[in-house]
């Protein structure tokens, strides 16, 4: 039993690091890329760097979305398969 549930425990622990990725790599980029744009122009308006963020992260959902459905259906079908394991 501590082993599945340490199993189940370090699969949830990956497949969130997977499913968050597309989004907050994204969005470092993109940070990342305004930032630069702010210290070249020498504008440093806060305000300025949500909407960038907002429609990328946006578009990588949008795009991303389907693999990061994928992944927490199938990780959840092996989750419920898995749990008579755990009780036995």
């Amino acid at each position: 039993m501590g082993g599945e549930l340490t199993r189940l425990i370090v699969e949830t622990l990956y497949l969130v690091l997977l499913v968050s990725a597309p989004a907050l790599v994204v969005s470092l980029v993109v940070g990342f890329a305004v930032g630069l744009l702010q210290a070249a122009t020498q504008v440093q308006e806060q305000t300025l760097s949500f909407v960038p963020k907002l429609v990328a992260v946006a578009t990588a959902l949008a795009v991303f979305g389907g693999f990061m459905g994928a992944e927490l259906v199938r990780f959840t079908t092996r989750l419920w398969t898995s749990i008579p394991a755990l009780f036995s």
